[in-house]
Protein backbone atom coordinates (compact mmCIF):
# COMPACT_ATOMS: atom_id res chain seq x y z
CA UNK A 1 0.00 0.00 0.00
CA UNK A 2 0.96 3.60 -0.56
CA UNK A 3 0.02 6.57 1.58
CA UNK A 4 0.18 10.26 0.77
CA UNK A 5 0.19 12.61 3.74
CA UNK A 6 -0.29 16.33 3.18
CA UNK A 7 0.57 19.13 5.56
CA UNK A 8 0.84 22.91 5.59
CA UNK A 9 -2.71 24.04 4.99
CA UNK A 10 -4.45 26.64 7.11
CA UNK A 11 -5.87 30.12 7.27
CA UNK A 12 -4.00 32.98 5.62
CA UNK A 13 -4.82 36.58 4.79
CA UNK A 14 -5.15 37.77 1.20
CA UNK A 15 -1.73 38.43 -0.26
CA UNK A 16 -0.12 35.93 2.08
CA UNK A 17 1.79 32.73 1.44
CA UNK A 18 1.58 29.09 2.39
CA UNK A 19 3.74 26.06 1.66
CA UNK A 20 2.13 22.66 1.29
CA UNK A 21 4.02 19.40 1.61
CA UNK A 22 3.06 15.86 0.65
CA UNK A 23 5.09 12.82 1.59
CA UNK A 24 4.53 9.47 -0.07
CA UNK A 25 5.35 6.29 1.82
CA UNK A 26 4.77 2.55 1.59
CA UNK A 27 5.58 -0.06 -1.01
CA UNK A 28 6.96 2.34 -3.59
CA UNK A 29 9.18 1.19 -6.41
CA UNK A 30 9.10 4.44 -8.30
CA UNK A 31 7.02 7.59 -8.68
CA UNK A 32 6.34 9.25 -11.97
CA UNK A 33 4.32 12.45 -11.85
CA UNK A 34 3.43 14.09 -8.56
CA UNK A 35 1.10 17.00 -8.29
CA UNK A 36 -1.50 19.10 -6.57
CA UNK A 37 -5.18 19.48 -7.33
CA UNK A 38 -7.79 21.54 -5.54
CA UNK A 39 -11.53 21.52 -5.07
CA UNK A 40 -13.54 24.51 -3.93
CA UNK A 41 -17.09 24.14 -2.58
CA UNK A 42 -19.55 23.47 -5.39
CA UNK A 43 -16.81 23.14 -7.99
CA UNK A 44 -15.02 20.29 -9.70
CA UNK A 45 -11.54 19.23 -8.72
CA UNK A 46 -8.97 21.04 -10.86
CA UNK A 47 -5.28 20.75 -11.55
CA UNK A 48 -3.02 23.18 -9.74
CA UNK A 49 0.44 21.96 -10.77
CA UNK A 50 2.35 18.81 -11.70
CA UNK A 51 6.00 17.83 -11.68
CA UNK A 52 7.66 14.87 -13.35
CA UNK A 53 10.37 12.74 -11.80
CA UNK A 54 12.84 14.66 -13.95
CA UNK A 55 11.62 18.03 -12.71
CA UNK A 56 9.47 19.18 -15.63
CA UNK A 57 6.55 21.25 -14.40
CA UNK A 58 3.06 22.10 -15.58
CA UNK A 59 0.81 24.75 -14.05
CA UNK A 60 -2.79 25.78 -14.45
CA UNK A 61 -2.88 29.21 -16.05
CA UNK A 62 -4.30 30.98 -13.01
CA UNK A 63 -1.44 29.68 -10.83
CA UNK A 64 1.46 30.61 -13.09
CA UNK A 65 3.75 33.14 -11.48
CA UNK A 66 2.19 32.73 -8.03
CA UNK A 67 2.65 29.04 -7.24
CA UNK A 68 5.81 26.96 -7.44
CA UNK A 69 5.89 23.18 -7.34
CA UNK A 70 9.04 21.31 -6.38
CA UNK A 71 10.01 17.81 -5.47
CA UNK A 72 12.55 15.84 -3.44
CA UNK A 73 12.83 12.43 -5.08
CA UNK A 74 14.97 11.04 -2.28
CA UNK A 75 12.18 11.78 0.19
CA UNK A 76 9.27 11.00 -2.15
CA UNK A 77 7.94 14.42 -1.25
CA UNK A 78 6.32 17.16 -3.30
CA UNK A 79 5.93 20.77 -2.24
CA UNK A 80 3.71 23.64 -3.34
CA UNK A 81 4.78 27.17 -2.51
CA UNK A 82 1.78 29.47 -2.84
CA UNK A 83 2.26 33.24 -2.92
CA UNK A 84 -0.06 36.20 -3.46
CA UNK A 85 -3.02 34.16 -2.28
CA UNK A 86 -6.53 35.43 -2.84
CA UNK A 87 -9.93 34.28 -1.53
CA UNK A 88 -10.41 32.53 -4.90
CA UNK A 89 -7.64 30.13 -3.86
CA UNK A 90 -9.73 28.85 -0.96
CA UNK A 91 -10.19 25.11 -1.46
CA UNK A 92 -9.20 21.68 -0.28
CA UNK A 93 -5.84 20.86 -1.84
CA UNK A 94 -5.13 17.24 -2.74
CA UNK A 95 -1.79 15.61 -3.41
CA UNK A 96 -1.54 13.12 -6.26
CA UNK A 97 1.14 10.62 -7.22
CA UNK A 98 1.52 8.21 -10.13
CA UNK A 99 3.20 5.26 -8.43
CA UNK A 100 4.66 1.90 -9.36
CA UNK A 101 4.34 -0.41 -6.33
CA UNK A 102 7.03 -2.87 -5.31
CA UNK A 103 5.52 -6.35 -5.27
CA UNK A 104 3.16 -6.33 -8.25
CA UNK A 105 5.01 -3.62 -10.20
CA UNK A 106 1.64 -2.21 -11.16
CA UNK A 107 1.19 1.49 -11.77
CA UNK A 108 -1.72 3.45 -10.38
CA UNK A 109 -2.83 6.82 -9.06
CA UNK A 110 -2.82 7.62 -5.37
CA UNK A 111 -4.42 10.58 -3.60
CA UNK A 112 -3.94 12.23 -0.26
CA UNK A 113 -6.78 13.03 2.12
CA UNK A 114 -6.64 16.73 1.34
CA UNK A 115 -5.65 19.81 3.30
CA UNK A 116 -7.82 22.88 3.69
CA UNK A 117 -6.50 26.24 2.54
CA UNK A 118 -8.61 29.24 3.49
CA UNK A 119 -7.74 32.75 2.34
CA UNK A 120 -9.67 35.33 4.27
CA UNK A 121 -9.21 38.56 6.16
Amino acid sequence: QVQLVESGGGLVQPGGSLRLSCAASGSILSIYTMGWYRQAPGKQRELVAQISSGGSTNYADSMKGRFTISRDNAKNTVYLQMNSLSPDDTAVYYCHADVVVVVSRTRRDYWGQGTQVTVSS
